[in-house]
């Protein structure tokens, strides 16, 4: 019997955007899978209930692949698929694979020969980028920076020198509740003229985007706590 198929299955980023998070094909897709690995559990069945399932939640089989998972053999959860069943991946928010555990998963099923299809759906990455002005050629994820305040003003100081240089848009994000600690530091660390986009809460109802240099960006600080925001830099 064939191996069944992987497919990455986006969710939302914000409350309230599920209209505009899944597709109709996504919809169809989610409602002839039975089966799933998911990043939690609990937002993922909200989720698949927001898009429209239809199959009663008491017949799939979710695997968790939290982070209290990560001890569970990454066999267990290919049974399904090697048995011919296709399974849906899904993150916590955004594109499974995407800054997310997920590409473990994705890496496995390659190594094992089964078909993984990519859907449409919200990428806080891209949808930083469009709405920035910036490069959009060429640009790069850098994920968290690191805690220390020395090392994290070096690294801006870093990504600012690589955005002049090879003229590439630096991406990065914080954790929530250290996003104004981390907009102080790239106000101190980045020269004036500098630009920064921030893009928070995106796809939100409250969703702001506003591109900017580092000198425009002194006169008027937004307050940026617990909102999830991608820091984009460039120098041109």
């Amino acid at each position: 019997m064939p191996a069944g198929t992987l497919y990455l299955i986006p969710v939302p980023l914000a409350e309230q955007a599920a209209a505009k998070s899944f597709t109709p094909y996504l919809v169809n897709t989610i409602n002839q899978i039975k089966e799933y690995i998911v990043e939690n559990e609990k937002t993922a069945r909200r989720f698949l209930k927001e898009a429209g399932l239809r199959t009663p939640q008491s017949e799939l089989i979710i695997h968790d692949y939290g982070k209290h998972n990560r001890d569970i053999p990454i066999n267990e959860f290919f049974k399904g698929l090697v048995a011919g069943n296709d399974v849906g991946l899904m993150s916590e928010a955004g594109c499974p694979g995407v800054a997310d555990p997920g590409s473990e998963i994705v890496a496995e099923a390659h190594r094992k020969g089964i078909r993984v299809v990519p859907l449409v759906g919200p990428s806080s990455i891209l949808l930083a980028v469009m709405a920035s002005g910036f490069n959009g050629q060429s640009f790069t994820f850098h994920g968290y920076l690191p805690i220390d305040k020395a090392e994290r003003s070096r690294k801006i100081k870093e990504l600012e020198t690589l955005a002049q240089r090879h003229n590439q848009t630096q991406l990065f994000i914080e954790t929530p509740f250290r996003n104004n600690p981390m907009l102080e530091e790239v106000l101190r660390s980045c020269s004036p003229k500098t630009r920064l986009c921030i893009a928070c809460n995106l796809t939100a109802e409250d969703e702001f985007v506003q591109t900017k240099t580092i000198a425009e960006w002194k006169q008027k600080v937004p307050d940026l706590h617990k909102r999830p925001t991608i820091f984009l830099i460039f120098h041109s």
